[in-house]
């Protein structure tokens, strides 16, 4: 007798289910340019005002939450916000502040953040984190583009970009498995998580706006 499929796990469905919009982000002029190093530091410091926005929601929302199953999952030792504004901090003493990019799509973000918690609607909360922490753990192959970017000394300025590691994250997918187990709400999960990454894209978007769209790879040389 075939024994049974292993039902996949929550983190399984998110990381395939969100995959295309992973890829997508990848793709964006803003990536490509910072990797190239041609980023300005305005769209840089753009993107941590925006995300700090999200994420005054998000945290917030979480350290309110009552439900029981979101207690294995969600602790204030995960929070992101400190990070960020440390590096706004360590820009704006060198006069350099967000430009006007991506403030009307983080607040939609943060909106929707809202109106899910206001709803009692867990599954969504833990969606968007599943995508927020995974952006810092993506991050952590950015930064040294960032740092050599803008001649960052040490971790100055990319405190947010190094705050995650494959241990934390690691910690956080075991909780979800472990908290989550019911298919059906797994499958709202995996639907949070792609609006997460909807509006994440219109941020990345937004930021993306008048810059140089990513040069395509040159074709491999056929084999002679």
């Amino acid at each position: 007798m075939t024994a049974a499929p292993v039902p996949a796990t929550l983190v399984e469905r998110l990381r395939t289910s969100t995959r295309d919009w992973h890829d997508a982000l990848e793709a964006t002029p803003f990536a490509s340019a910072m990797i190239a190093g041609t980023l300005p530091v305005e769209r840089y410091v753009g993107q941590l005002a925006a995300y700090r926005v999200v994420l005054t929601a998000l945290e917030g929302e979480l350290s309110r939450v009552t439900d029981p199953s979101a207690d294995p999952v969600w602790s204030a030792d995960l929070g992101k916000l400190p990070f960020i504004e440390h590096d706004l901090a360590y820009f704006a003493n060198l006069g350099t502040a967000p430009g006007p990019w991506a403030a009307e799509e983080a607040e939609a973000f943060a909106a929707e953040i809202r109106l899910r918690a206001q709803e009692s609607d867990l599954t969504a909360l833990m969606g968007y984190l599943y995508v927020m922490e995974g952006s810092t753990l993506g991050a952590l192959f950015l930064h040294p583009y960032v740092t050599a970017a803008y001649s960052l000394p040490g971790t100055e300025g990319v405190a947010y970009y190094t705050s995650g590691d494959r241990a934390r994250w690691a910690r956080l997918t075991a909780r979800m498995n472990q908290a989550l187990p019911d298919p059906e709400v797994q499958e709202q999960v995996v639907e949070a998580a792609r609006v997460a990454y909807r509006h994440t894209a219109a941020i990345t978007g937004a930021l993306s706006v008048g810059l140089s769209p990513p040069s395509p790879s040159p074709a491999p040389t056929p084999a002679r």
